[in-house]
């Protein structure tokens, strides 16, 4: 497939920023928790928002970061990011009406200084430093890059219940965040997804139907999105197996 998406000539190039700012989606609604907001509760004794948010204020890869969240968590996450002293957020962004809106939100605030961003999950607070640089590297040189890992499990095709096709497992990957692009690339991506109603599970999703490849860098089977109360004991497995190290 051609791409739909092209970088302007270096001659004819406009001067374009050299930061890179985190955007931080959070305006989810925590149904598949069972109840509360998901990104308040603790692990390992820290919100899982600022667990997340503290790894991207230590990262020097990042400039800064742009929080996404409903209209009503607005205060709350201030009040939060004040007091584990998270001095990147540099704006509190209301979300939209579905992922696609919240993330082209964050991309819209930012200023012209901003080259790149790096769009990650509030609830994937086990991210390292080691992912986020290799990823907004890599998409310095690529235009997008995000982490993936191997699937571990037989993989199949599924109809009306019953196994169909097996799927080889090294064509598969299981992608995670943070997802690193360009944002003149990711801006239009999105705005096109949005125009066209398109169904995406992430960001990458948008990219690639405009022929854009994504290049895969090293994610980590630790790096999982809280997103159910066995997440959470999970977690909190693997915190207490990173202090042993």
């Amino acid at each position: 497939m051609l791409s739909l998406w092209k970088k302007k000539p270096q001659e004819v190039q406009e001067p374009r920023g050299k930061l890179v700012y985190a955007i931080i989606p959070a305006a989810g609604s925590s149904r598949r928790m069972g109840g509360g907001n998901k990104l308040v509760m603790e692990l390992g004794g820290q919100p899982v928002l600022c667990r997340t948010l503290q790894v991207f204020e230590q990262c020097d890869a990042i400039d800064g970061i742009i929080l996404v969240c409903r209209k009503q968590d607005q205060t709350i996450y201030a009040d939060l990011c004040a007091d584990w002293k998270i001095n990147k957020v540099m704006q509190i962004v209301e979300g939209g009406p579905s992922r696609e809106h919240s993330v082209l939100n964050g991309i819209l605030a930012c200023n012209s200084q901003i080259g790149y961003v790096a769009i990650h999950d509030a609830a994937r607070p086990l991210i390292t430093d080691e992912i986020i640089r290799k990823a907004v590297e890599t998409a310095k040189r690529d235009s997008a890059a995000a982490p993936g890992v191997r699937c571990k499990d037989s993989i199949q095709r599924m109809q009306k219940g019953r196994m169909i096709e097996n799927i080889d497992r090294e064509a598969i990957v299981a992608v995670q965040t943070p997802q690193c692009f360009d944002i003149d690339l990711i801006r239009a991506a999105l705005t096109r997804a949005i125009e066209q109603e398109m169904q995406l599970t992430d960001d990458c999703g948008a990219v690639t139907a405009m022929g854009q490849p994504v290049t895969i860098t090293d994610g980590s089977y630790e790096n999982i999105k809280i997103t159910t109360p066995e997440d959470v004991i999970l977690g909190e497995a693997i915190l207490k197996g990173r202090m042993l190290k």
